[in-house]
C-alpha cells in the first residue's frame, strides 16, 4: 500500500486550483491584474488616447459619421496603448430633446462606428475601454435589464468586462502605468433632467480602492503611476451612503490624475481642478474650491531638502471637451512618471501632424505639490530635467522640430532660445534635446513659455499651444471664469440641502414674522404703552419704515398668508411634482426633496427615494426661481397696500389749503399705482418658470 502523499506535496499539487479560483475572483471583479507589455520609448514615455461625450444619435447623423472619418486615422497616427471613452456613447434624447429613453438603433450605430474606428486604426480592441455615462442610462430601470443596451453593445460588455471596475496596467522601461476606470452611474437609470450625477456605492469605492491598490504591496522598487478615469468629475459624483465619497479614494492614492468628462464645452474648455487632502475636517473646500491650484505650495529652497516629509494626498482632476460639439480628442502622455496632455479639436477636420510635449510641464495645469522637491532637492538624481521632450505625430516625414522658449516681459513675448530637437526612437515619434535648465530657473512660474514647432517635407510649419512652465516645480496661480466655478468649483452634492433650507427657513420666516408681529401689536396693553410713541410719530408727518403698519399687512390678507403657510408645509412633507421617471410603462413616480419615491416601481431597492441630490436640478430652480419671488412680491404687495393706507392716514390729518401737501398726494397716487402694475407684470415670468418646472419634472 503506498504511502499517503506528505503535506507539502498535497499543497504543491492543489496551488494550480487555489490560483485559478484567484484568477476567476479578479476577473470577475473587473480583470485587477492584467498587464500589457508596450514598447514605449526611450524614457519610459507612454501614452492613451481619451474621447469622452459622442451622443451619437439618430436624429444627428453627423455625429458618427465625423467620429468614423476623423478617429480612426488619428488613431493610427498616433498609435496610443490605450483609447478611453469616458460615457455618453449615445444621447438617448429625443429630436425636440423634450423626452430621454434609450434606443437600441442608436447602439447598434455606435457598435458598427466603434468597430470600424478600430479596424481603421489597426489597434486590437482590447486596448478600448468604453464606460457609461448618464446618457447611457436614461430610462434603465435595472442593470443588463432589457433596455440596457450597454450590456449588449459596448466593447467592455462584448469582451466580457463585467466588473463596474476595470483596470489595466501598462508597463514599460521599467516603470508600471495603472489605468483604472470606473463606473457610478446609477443602478436606477433615471430619465433627464433628474440624472446628472455620479451615483457610487460602498462596494464600488471598495473595488475602486483595491484595483488602486493592486501593485502597492509588490515586493520590486518599480514606481507605479496611477490614473483614474470615468464619466463625473468630483462636483457631480454624490456621497455613499455611509457618507464616503470617490475623492477620498484619489487622494489616499495620490493619483496623478482623474480623467473625466460629462460638462461638455458649455462652462468652458477642459476644465481642471487640483485637489489636496485637507487636515480640518471642516474645511469650506467640502462644498467649494475658489483656485483651481488652491493650497499648492509657491517656493521650496535646498535647506527644506533634508526635513522632507511624506508629502499630501492630491491628485488633478481634468474634464475634457466632448466629441458631440467641440470634437475633442485628448492625447495623454507619461514621461518618467511625470502626466502631461494636449488636445486636438477636429472641427475644421483632420489632423496631418500632433504635437504633445511631455517636458517641461505646463505649470498652469499639471504641476504637483511634490514637484519643487523633485525638481530642486534632487536635481542631480533626476535626469530627465536636463532634456525637452516632445512627441510628434505626422502623417508626413518630419524634416526638423525645434524647442523655442519664451519669456513673457511686459504683456509680450521675447525667443530666449531655440535649438533644434533630434528623434531619439529611429522611427517613433519622441524628440529630445539638452539644455541648461538652470537658466530657466525663477520664482516666477509663468515667466518662460515652452512651444514646440514642427516643419514636414512640403515645407508646412505647425506649432503646438504655448505653455507656462517651471523648472522649479511651482503652480502658476490660475482662477476660473464664474461659469466654471459653479460646475468645477461647487460641491454640489454637499450644497444641495444648506441651499434648499437656507431657502425655506426665509420663506418661513416671511410668512410667520409678520404673523408674530401682528399678535404683538394686537395686544391691548402692548398698544397702550406704544401709543404715545405713535402719536410723536404722527405729528413728524409720513414715515414710509414704521413696521407696526405695514409689516403686518400680509398676516391681514388671511386667505393668501393660510395659503403660502400650507404651501411651505406641502413642499416639505408632500411630493412635488409626478412623472414618469423611469420609463413610459412604469408607473408613475412622485418627486420629493428628498428625491424620487421607489414604492411605485417594482424590484426596487430597500431605500425609501432615489435620485438625491439629482433632484436639486427641480428642487432648487423651482424653490429660488418660483416659490421665493412669487412670495417677496406678494409680500411687496401686501407692503405698498400698506404704505397706502398709511399714506391716507396722514394726508387726512393735514391742514386745509394746503396745496402743496395735495400735490404731493396725487404724485403719491401715481407712484402707488405703477408699483402695482410692475408687481403684477412681474407675475408672468414666475408663472412660465413654473409651468416649465413642472414639465420638466413630468416629462423625464
Amino acid at each position: 500500500m503506498a504511502p499517503p502523499p506528505r503535506r507539502p506535496a498535497a499543497l504543491l499539487l492543489a496551488l494550480p486550483l487555489l490560483l485559478c479560483v484567484c484568477g476567476a475572483r479578479a476577473h470577475a471583479g473587473g480583470d485587477l491584474r492584467r498587464v500589457l507589455e508596450v514598447p514605449g520609448e526611450p524614457g519610459s514615455v507612454v501614452w492613451a488616447v481619451q474621447l469622452s461625450d459622442l451622443h451619437l444619435s439618430a436624429f444627428h447623423p453627423e455625429r458618427a459619421a465625423d467620429f468614423r472619418r476623423h478617429v480612426g486615422d488619428a488613431l493610427a497616427l498616433v498609435n496610443p496603448a490605450l483609447v478611453l471613452i469616458t460615457g455618453d456613447l449615445t444621447d438617448a434624447k429625443s429630436k425636440d430633446l423634450l423626452s430621454s429613453r434609450q434606443e437600441e438603433f442608436e447602439w447598434i450605430e455606435y457598435r458598427r462606428v466603434i468597430d470600424d474606428v478600430a479596424n481603421r486604426s489597426g489597434l486590437n480592441k482590447e486596448r478600448f475601454y468604453d464606460l457609461r455615462g448618464n446618457h447611457d442610462s436614461y430610462g434603465v430601470p435595472k442593470v443588463g435589464g432589457m433596455f440596457d443596451f450597454y450590456k449588449k453593445h459596448s466593447i467592455n460588455a462584448r469582451l466580457g468586462r463585467k466588473g463596474a471596475v476595470q483596470s489595466i496596467t501598462l508597463q514599460s522601461g521599467g516603470r508600471k502605468h495603472l489605468f483604472v476606470g470606473f463606473d457610478s452611474t446609477m443602478d436606477i437609470g433615471l430619465r433627464s433632467p433628474t440624472n446628472i450625477f455620479g451615483q457610487p456605492t460602498d462596494q464600488l469605492l471598495f473595488d475602486l480602492d483595491a484595483a488602486l491598490s493592486q501593485w502597492d504591496n509588490q515586493s520590486t522598487s518599480s514606481p507605479v503611476t496611477k490614473i483614474a478615469f470615468g464619466h463625473f468629475p468630483i462636483s457631480f459624483s454624490a456621497l455613499t451612503s455611509s457618507g464616503r465619497s470617490i475623492r477620498d479614494v484619489f487622494l489616499k492614492h495620490s493619483l496623478s490624475a482623474y480623467l473625466c468628462g460629462h460638462l461638455h464645452t458649455n462652462f468652458g474648455r477642459n476644465l481642471k481642478r487640483h485637489h489636496t487632502s485637507e487636515k480640518n475636517r471642516f474645511s469650506s473646500k467640502q462644498y467649494f474650491q475658489f483656485d483651481i491650484c488652491e493650497g499648492m505650495p509657491t517656493a521650496v529652497s535646498n535647506d527644506n531638502c533634508s526635513a522632507r516629509t511624506e508629502s499630501a494626498g492630491e491628485f488633478w482632476e481634468w474634464e475634457m471637451g466632448d466629441w458631440r460639439s467641440a470634437r475633442s480628442m485628448r492625447i495623454l502622455a507619461i514621461d518618467s512618471g511625470h502626466v502631461s496632455y494636449a488636445d486636438m479639436d477636429f472641427r475644421f477636420g483632420s489632423r496631418d501632424v500632433i504635437i504633445v510635449p511631455t517636458f517641461p510641464l505646463d505649470s498652469r495645469f499639471m504641476q504637483r505639490s511634490s514637484d519643487p522637491f523633485d525638481f530642486i532637492c534632487q536635481a542631480t538624481s533626476a535626469a530627465h530635467i536636463g532634456t525637452v521632450r516632445a512627441l510628434v505625430f505626422s502623417r508626413y516625414k518630419i524634416e526638423s522640430v525645434t524647442a523655442k522658449v519664451y519669456e513673457l516681459h511686459s504683456g509680450s513675448f521675447h525667443l530666449v532660445l531655440e535649438q533644434e530637437m533630434e528623434n531619439t526612437s529611429g522611427k517613433g515619434a519622441m524628440y529630445t534635446v539638452a539644455w541648461n535648465w538652470r537658466d530657466f530657473s525663477d520664482e516666477s512660474p509663468d515667466r518662460y513659455w515652452l512651444q514646440i514647432e514642427a516643419v514636414d517635407m512640403s515645407g508646412k510649419v505647425y506649432l503646438s499651444e504655448q505653455r507656462p512652465f517651471s523648472v522649479n516645480g511651482l503652480t502658476a496661480k490660475f482662477s476660473w471664469t464664474w461659469k466654471e466655478f459653479r460646475v468645477m468649483g461647487c460641491q454640489w452634492n454637499q450644497l444641495y440641502f444648506p441651499i434648499m433650507w437656507t431657502t425655506l427657513a426665509f420663506l418661513f420666516s416671511l410668512v410667520l414674522v409678520p404673523r408674530t408681529s401682528l399678535t404683538f401689536y394686537e395686544n391691548r396693553f402692548m398698544l397702550k404703552l406704544l401709543k404715545p410713541k405713535m402719536t410723536r410719530r404722527s405729528s413728524g408727518g409720513f414715515s414710509p419704515v414704521d413696521f407696526e403698519f405695514f409689516g403686518v399687512e400680509l398676516s391681514k390678507m388671511y386667505i393668501i398668508w393660510s395659503g403660502m403657510l400650507l404651501y411651505l408645509l406641502y413642499l416639505v412633507f408632500f411630493p412635488w411634482f409626478t412623472g414618469y421617471a423611469v420609463t413610459e410603462n412604469h408607473n408613475k413616480m412622485y418627486l420629493h426633496y428628498k428625491g424620487w419615491s421607489t414604492k411605485y416601481l417594482a424590484n426596487t431597492s430597500s431605500m425609501p427615494y432615489i435620485g438625491l441630490p439629482d433632484v436639486m436640478v427641480i428642487v432648487l430652480p423651482h424653490l429660488l426661481f418660483v416659490v421665493l419671488p412669487a412670495f417677496l412680491i406678494i409680500a411687496a404687495i401686501a407692503a405698498e397696500r400698506a404704505l397706502y393706507l398709511r399714506h391716507n392716514i396722514y394726508q387726512r390729518a393735514k391742514k386745509d389749503g394746503d396745496h402743496y401737501k395735495e400735490a404731493c398726494y396725487t404724485e403719491y397716487l401715481c407712484i402707488f399705482y405703477w408699483i402695482r402694475k410692475i408687481l403684477i407684470l412681474l407675475c408672468l415670468p414666475i408663472v412660465w418658470k413654473h409651468w416649465k418646472s413642472y414639465y420638466e419634472g413630468i416629462r423625464g
